[in-house]
């Protein structure tokens, strides 16, 4: 499971641009955002280190 905080998530648009990101490397991975918290977790074969470009390619730079 990764966590992650985020910036600039606003909207549904937002969510579904970083699940389409994530799901177009690992098809089968859980996408969980929360705009409110401005936090993703997901359930991914992914490293960390390619779900973070993923999201930061998507748009959305993470924080640390």
């Amino acid at each position: 499971m990764l966590n992650f905080h985020v910036s600039g998530m606003t909207c549904g648009g937002c969510v579904n641009a970083v699940i389409r990101a994530i799901q177009s490397q690992d098809s089968q991975a859980q996408v969980t955002v929360d705009l409110a918290k401005q936090q993703i977790e997901l359930n991914t074969t992914l490293s960390i280190e390619q779900a973070r470009e993923l999201i930061e390619e998507a748009g959305f730079p993470v924080i640390s």
